[in-house]
């Protein structure tokens, strides 16, 4: 019986939690027992995207797998392992020299020429999905600005957000702001305003008084 590990990774900003990390380690290991191999490690990295090398746990994998431990990496399917082509062909390379094969619980790749031509064609579809998402995200983040949509994130000082979730004035500190704003340009330095602020009891984003690193909330 041959030694295997499991990868298992879950994306930040999705819906995906801890459950769908226990369930991709799930079917990795009854591929396992249907494939006759033992499972010697598991490495998880929550929180973390597929589109970059920055994941601890898959790092140290790619690490381990020189001492020889093991010959196969399970994942639930092939985006859990990269969704950069680049990134996916430099590690298989670095993990075939060790003589280590990365294989996909739920995606039917067989061990010939035509598994190579399928495995490509998976590998592609991730990164094209990877990049249609982050074009959506950024397209949906200038449409709702342009709509001055609240989308999440600090509420700039002199502003709040209606039941709409729309930016609107906060009439109580806008004045304040403009009067900052003005005080600057009219050769006010960093802590005139912070006298300012804090003489009329106004707090930052985070609750507390103002000091030089607290304007980057205007």
């Amino acid at each position: 019986m041959k030694n295997a590990v499991i990868y298992a990774r879950y994306s930040p900003g999705s819906k995906q939690n801890y459950q769908s990390i226990e369930g991709q380690l799930k079917e990795c290991y009854a591929f396992a027992e249907r494939s006759d191999l033992r499972v010697v490690r598991e490495y998880v990295d929550e929180h973390l995207t597929g589109t970059n090398d920055k994941r601890t746990q898959f790092l140290q994998m790619i690490e381990d797998s020189k001492r020889k431990g093991f010959q196969y990496i399970i994942v639930y399917q092939l985006n859990r392992f990269a969704r950069n082509r680049y990134d996916s062909a430099t590690y298989k390379a670095k993990l075939k020299k060790n003589g280590v094969r990365v294989l996909s619980a739920k995606e039917n790749i067989t061990d010939d020429a035509s598994g190579i031509l399928i495995e490509g064609v998976l590998e592609s579809m991730a990164e094209y999905y990877s990049a249609e998402l982050s074009q959506k995200v950024k397209r949906g983040i200038a449409m709702s600005a342009a709509k001055c949509k609240y989308f999440g994130g600090v509420i700039p000082l002199g502003y709040k957000v209606n039941s709409e979730k729309s930016f609107v004035l906060d009439e109580e500190l806008a004045p304040v702001v403009k009067t900052v704003f003005e005080m600057f340009v009219a050769g006010s330095n960093y802590a005139e305003l912070i006298r300012y602020l804090n003489g009329r009891g106004v707090k930052t984003t985070k609750g507390g008084e103002f000091n030089k690193t607290a304007f980057s909330a205007f």
